[in-house]
């Protein structure tokens, strides 16, 4: 059954009191394994200041983007929730391996926390964002991950999106999302967040009930490439 993000009661949380606007969560899900060490985790720590200072420079953009970032290498929280007026964008360095399975657990089921929290405290969402970005292959299992992120899709839960970087196994990726993932031109880290910025400052124009237009990144000036 297709979610009602319009379910709403008085507020009562601090942090919606002080900003009541409506809200666009996107989690983060960053791979941070050993094999990312080097540039590419220097590119994505400068792709993350990226994303956050672009958002952060939409005023409207920067009260309604909820971002909370997960990396996996093991799986750890690295940011809650918070909207780009109040996030710093974290220094991530590269660790063990990939339980990539448990890093989407986990997302979802901060998705889903957190829109609990926003229908008990009266405010209206736009679909949430999972944005997955890897340079290998998960070494969990991903079965009841993949249920998770196909069962969210089918129920407009959620939308999960899949980056593969340099190695990354684009098999499993695309065998985890609904959607085709796509592939990381190079190194181009910066050029994906400043994408994502833009698509999120769109979509945080819009009403919860519209579906924006997203620029395709694979178009040929774009960041990635089909997978």
């Amino acid at each position: 059954m297709t979610e009602n993000p319009f379910q709403q009661t008085p507020i009562g949380n601090d942090e919606f009191v002080d900003n009541p606007e409506n809200r666009c969560p996107v989690v983060l899900l960053l791979d941070n394994s050993g094999s990312m060490g080097g540039q590419p985790i220097q590119q994505l720590n400068e792709g993350l200041q990226v994303f956050r200072d672009e958002l952060f420079a939409d005023s409207l953009a920067a009260k309604r983007v909820d971002v909370a970032i997960v990396t996996f290498g093991p799986v750890r929280v690295e940011a809650e929730f918070t909207s780009i007026q109040n996030f710093f964008a974290p220094t991530l360095s590269a660790a063990a391996n990939t339980p990539m399975g448990a890093a989407i657990e986990k997302a979802i089921e901060m998705i889903n926390d957190r829109k609990s929290s926003y229908r008990s405290n009266g405010i209206s969402y736009y679909g949430p964002w999972i944005f997955l970005i890897t340079d290998g292959g998960p070494t969990d299992s991903v079965t009841r991950a993949t249920e998770l992120v196909h069962q969210g899709e089918a129920s407009k839960s959620f939308m999960f999106y899949a980056v593969g970087v340099d190695n990354a196994n684009m098999d499993i990726l695309r065998s985890i999302a609904v959607r085709e993932p796509l592939k990381l031109k190079g190194l181009q880290f910066r050029e994906l967040f400043q994408w994502l910025s833009a698509s999120l400052s769109t979509v945080s124009k819009s009403r919860p009930t519209d579906e924006p237009p997203l620029q395709n990144p694979a178009t040929p000036n774009g960041w990635a490439t089909a997978g």
